[in-house]
C-alpha cells in the first residue's frame, strides 16, 4: 500500500526555485499514483493569484504546472484561510480550486498523511 504524502508550499512562486520543486514533486508523485495532497501556506498561497505576470521579475510562470496538478491525478489542493485573508486574497478568484481550511483544520489535515514535506 502507498503512503499518503502532502506537500506543504510556503515559498511565493517568485522567491526563487522552491515554489517549483513542490509542483514537481507533486506532480511527480501524481504521475505514479500516489496519494498526495498539496497546501498552500503562508507566503504559497501567492501562488494561486490568477494573471500574475512572473516576466517582469525573470521568473518562469507556474500557472501550467498549477492547472496540471488534476490531470496528474494531484486533486487534494489546499489552503489555510488565515494566509488568504492576511495576503487579501480571501473572496478573491484564485487560479487553482483549493479548500481552504481554517488553522484547526490543517492540523487535522496533516495529522491524515503518513509523509509531510514543507518546502
Amino acid at each position: 500500500m502507498s503512503q499518503s504524502l502532502l506537500i506543504i508550499s510556503r515559498q511565493a512562486p517568485w522567491s526563487g526555485p522552491t515554489a517549483r520543486e513542490a509542483l514537481d514533486i507533486a506532480l511527480a508523485g501524481g504521475a505514479f499514483d500516489l496519494p498526495i495532497g498539496l497546501l498552500f501556506l503562508d507566503d504559497g498561497v501567492l501562488q494561486l493569484v490568477a494573471a500574475q505576470q512572473p516576466t517582469a521579475l525573470q521568473q518562469k510562470d507556474l500557472s501550467a504546472n498549477l492547472q496540471a496538478l488534476p490531470m496528474f491525478g494531484v486533486e487534494a489542493l489546499y489552503a489555510s484561510a488565515r494566509s488568504l485573508q492576511e495576503r487579501g486574497l480571501q473572496g478573491q478568484p484564485l487560479s487553482l480550486a483549493v479548500e481552504a481550511l481554517d488553522d484547526a483544520a490543517l492540523t487535522i489535515l496533516i495529522d491524515r498523511y503518513d509523509q509531510v514535506i514543507t518546502l
